[in-house]
């Protein structure tokens, strides 16, 4: 008898929580991925949203884009306007908080038109500060040529960020020569 109650016993100690345990955690993760299967199509639809709002945002003369072929590292894509209004290429750089994108606008002729920073997870009220119009605006005019932090006016306490900004911009830039200016558009 000893030993059927030393199976009970084994049973109720070691064997059930781990049963309990693992059916508890086949149930959550079946709810997870029903969730995540539900909402992967709306944020995706989001965020494609959020990224044509920052092409327009750069190159607001724009009615339609076209993408271009391009497989630079970290850059995002290469768009070309429709109605000839110049290009948008998106780039991005390793900032503080992880990656900085940009929006980069430029005319036909090699000109930056304009400069839209994306969302990133730069730290708030320093890094973020590369969104400011008081940052990005200062590239507009510039000629689509690589340029250094020492160039333009950065933000104080925020170098790391202001230095993946630029990157990005110039990654931008080599794609726009890449691909505009190689004759691919």
């Amino acid at each position: 008898m000893s030993s059927s109650k030393e199976k009970s016993n084994m049973w109720q100690d070691y064997l059930r929580p781990i049963v309990v345990l693992l059916v508890i955690c086949l149930a959550v993760a079946t709810l997870l991925a029903f969730v995540n299967n539900m909402t992967a199509p709306l944020i995706a639809e989001n965020e494609e949203k959020s990224a044509n709002a920052a092409y327009f945002e750069a190159l607001p003369e724009a009615d339609h884009f076209t993408e271009l072929p391009c497989d630079m590292e970290n850059v995002l894509k290469v768009l070309k306007a429709d109605n000839g209004a110049g290009y948008v290429i998106t780039a991005q750089a390793k900032g503080y908080g992880g990656a900085v994108p940009a929006a980069v606008a430029f005319s036909e002729d090699g000109k930056i038109l304009n400069v839209y920073m994306m969302e990133n997870g730069e730290t708030p009220g320093m890094g973020q500060k590369v969104r400011d119009q008081a940052f990005s605006g200062q590239f507009a005019g510039m000629d689509a040529a690589p340029f250094t932090i020492s160039d333009i006016d950065a933000i104080t306490g925020a170098t790391i960020s202001s230095k993946a900004s630029v990157e990005a911009i110039n990654l931008a830039i080599a794609a726009y020569d890449a691909v505009v200016k190689g004759g691919a558009a």
